[in-house]
């Protein structure tokens, strides 16, 4: 049996503090608004970012596919409730906190500002199917102002609700969606100048050509997430305890609320050596074949680190063999299962930076 901890007044008396404490930091309002003004007031000033509702840094990028696109279309003509969208007031303006993508598939749809081409056409609508290859402009002017005129339930945060707290809500939201990937919280929970040099070097082109990623993966950051577990087990896989998700947050946080031009330029020309150094020696870069259009991250991490890893022992390395990339060993080494058990990390990094120091 577990055993039981008596609570003291003092205790629940800091307790009840505490809930009132935080409680003040989520000031909200629920309101409906006609799908129109939403569209309308997002749109207006969009070209500048000046419009009454905005979409923040920190919101993950815009990857629905054009299937689920339609098939939201689909759910609300059909009047299927919709869940809330987040808004926060920040400065006067809304800022939106969860619901970026329905407000832009709406827009995409709806807005006559849009043209024909780039606008969203019904496709593959399982229940709809007569509005298949429908634009808006083609649904009967009845349903059209229907539409226009539905009203959509929004939770608004209010003034006194800080950037923390609007991120906070960001992460409760999103974290555990099979919709959102893990960089895409971290993105949201610790965005700033330290995931913007992430982004940065993802998108060096040395980089981008020797580690090909499709553009769906991409859309989902990818390339961003490759580039933090370079960094994250570079430095600190010896405390890497088998969960990926803990240790990439710890570190990226670590680094986000100290990072310095000094940090910046020391990590970026590390970064830039070991691309180098594996253009230089690796025919297919860390992709498994010519030509091919994604890159397995267990093979790219086992790359990436063990090549830093020999640099730092030996800086003046230069052209190696790396006929050992073919042998069973190394595909052993770099096999998905288990690849994220510590062993398999130190490993897969220790072999690949023992193999270019034999040289």
């Amino acid at each position: 049996m577990k055993e039981l901890i008596n609570i003291t007044e003092e205790q629940k008396i800091n307790a009840e503090k505490q809930i009132l404490e935080k409680i003040k930091n989520y000031d909200y309002d629920t309101v409906e608004y006609p799908i129109e003004v939403i569209i309308q007031q997002y749109e207006d000033g969009l070209e500048n970012d000046e419009g009454e509702i905005y979409i923040p840094d920190y919101q993950r990028e815009f990857v629905w596919s054009e299937k689920r696109k339609c098939k939201f279309i689909e759910s609300i003509i059909l009047g299927i409730p919709i869940p809330y969208i987040f808004f926060a007031d920040v400065d006067g303006r809304y800022e939106i906190v969860d619901g970026s993508q329905r407000i832009r598939t709406l827009h995409a749809f709806i807005s006559d500002k849009i043209e024909k081409e780039k606008k969203l056409k019904l496709e593959n609508l399982e229940k709809l199917t007569e509005l298949n290859g429908f634009y808006f402009e083609d649904l009967s002017v009845i349903r059209q102002r229907r539409i226009r005129k539905k009203s959509l339930k929004m939770i608004a945060l209010g003034e006194k609700t800080d950037a923390k707290a609007r991120i906070d809500l960001f992460e409760r939201i999103n974290t555990g969606s099979d919709e959102l990937k893990q960089i895409e919280v971290l993105k949201g929970t610790h965005g700033g100048k330290f995931y913007d040099f992430i982004s940065e070097c993802a998108e060096n082109e040395l980089f981008r050509r020797l580690c090909p990623i499709s553009e769906k993966r991409t859309l989902r950051e990818e390339p961003q997430q490759m580039v933090l577990r370079f960094f994250a087990y570079s430095e600190n896989r010896m405390k890497y305890k088998g969960n990926v998700a803990p240790f990439i947050e710890k570190y990226l946080k670590s680094k986000q609320d100290n990072f310095t031009d000094e940090m910046k330029e020391k990590m970026l020309n590390a970064f830039l050596l070991m691309l180098n150094f594996v253009d230089r020696n690796f025919k297919n870069g860390f992709a498994k074949t010519k030509g091919a259009n994604s890159t397995p991250r267990v093979r790219f991490e086992a790359i990436s680190v063990g090549v830093h890893l020999a640099l730092l022992e030996k800086p003046t390395l230069d052209k190696v063999k790396t006929d050992w990339l073919e042998s069973d060993e190394f595909k052993t080494h770099t096999r998905s299962d288990a690849a994220n058990n510590k062993l398999k990390l130190i490993g897969r990094t220790d072999y690949v930076k023992n193999k270019i120091l034999e040289n």
